[in-house]
């Protein structure tokens, strides 16, 4: 099935970029609201299913944030076999993001670059959709972020989680885009003592309202400085964070082929595997390993799934990969990585994790 479904990508992959990358994301997006898109064949390997932050994930394959701004297909991604979808970044209020163009394709490099600026239709059109696929089951989450023009983006934050609480599986704290002015600084240990405390207090205030305990992600930029990493986590670690995203996309440009290398905007896709994966490293020796990451950047195979677990990651996500490979890259990973487990014995994903974070901690970032 696998090879099925990548020789018809390659067949029609083509088509796709021969337009626009914001034109033929928003047609494959209306592809799978329309139902059109291929269903995962049969139950995923038992050895990939996982606890993780009190969720039962039956794979650790999900579609980042990003790919599905508004929670228009979250059904889709799953129906394909992806362990969990992550809707957003959504903001309180609808914004339409920076001027086109604002997506540009490395095709030499098999990545992106995108400086959409957090573009979505805001809270209340994500919710009814949210609302409306509440008994289908499934893990999805929601990644909040804040509207550019806010006076206050620790309450936008706030905002999110007591909006969402009731349709969201977990929420992703959205602090690493580079794409919206000022939204970085948030890492700071200070400013970001400051958001966790207001967000962990809100929950709180939901729990104890008789509302469901929702887990919280934060997800980070690969571009912390070595020096700064210590205390972003002793901040993450001290507000009992439920897991740590292994990050967002990059303002690095080391290495790229592409003529439109230079656009502004962060770097997706296979060039931000290494970052982000020595970034991710680092964090798991940092944690030892206590908090589980979710890894990001730059996977695009089996292979590239398997070295972010073995660095640490707990769950992986995929945007990029899928824009290069298509939708059997969903299916390749899962195999691959079943695949792996049998042949080392081994009974679960946990029995791999993080064995070489050693040896990709010491890469440069």
């Amino acid at each position: 099935m696998v090879r099925v479904l990548t020789g018809i990508y390659r067949l029609t992959r083509p088509a796709l970029f021969a337009l626009a990358p914001e034109e033929a994301h928003e047609l494959t997006v209306r592809a799978l609201e329309c139902g059109l898109y291929p269903r995962a064949f049969g139950a995923d390997d038992r050895v990939l299913s996982q606890t993780v932050f009190g969720l039962e994930f039956k794979n650790p394959v999900g579609i980042a944030a990003g790919y599905d701004k508004d929670a228009r297909v979250p059904d889709a991604m799953l129906g394909m076999g992806c362990g969990f979808a992550e809707i957003g970044t959504v903001t309180p209020h609808p914004q339409s993001g920076n001027p086109k163009p604002r997506v540009f394709r490395l095709v030499e490099d098999n990545a992106l670059i995108n400086r959409l600026g957090f573009n979505n239709g805001g809270h209340a059109a994500a919710l009814a959709r949210l609302e409306a696929r509440m008994n289908r089951g499934g893990i999805v989450g929601v990644n909040i972020g804040a509207n550019k023009d806010s006076v206050d983006r620790g309450e936008d934050y706030v905002l999110g989680l007591l909006r969402f609480n009731s349709v969201a599986s977990y929420f992703t704290v959205n602090i690493s885009s580079p794409n919206t002015p000022g939204l970085r600084d948030l890492q700071a240990p200070a400013a970001l003592e400051a958001l966790l405390a207001r967000i962990m207090a809100a929950r709180t205030r939901l729990t104890d309202d008789g509302a469901q305990r929702r887990p919280i992600v934060v997800k980070i930029s690969p571009d912390i400085a070595a020096d700064d990493i210590a205390p972003i986590v002793e901040k993450l670690v001290a507000y009992d964070v439920d897991a740590i995203a292994v990050s967002n996309t990059t303002l690095s440009r080391d290495g790229l082929k592409s003529r439109d290398a230079r656009e502004a905007g962060g770097l997706s896709g296979r060039p931000a595997f290494q970052r982000s994966t020595a970034m991710l490293a680092r964090i798991f020796k940092q944690t030892e390993g206590r908090i589980p990451l979710i890894g990001i950047g730059g996977i695009d195979s089996g292979e590239r799934a398997l070295e972010k677990i073995e660095a640490g990651a707990t769950l992986l996500q995929l945007y990029t990969g899928l824009v290069y490979e298509g939708p059997s890259l969903i299916g390749e990973i899962k195999s691959y990585l079943a695949k792996t487990l049998h042949a080392g014995a081994h009974a679960n994903l946990a029995a791999i994790r993080g064995r070489r974070a050693h040896d990709w901690a010491k890469r440069p970032l």
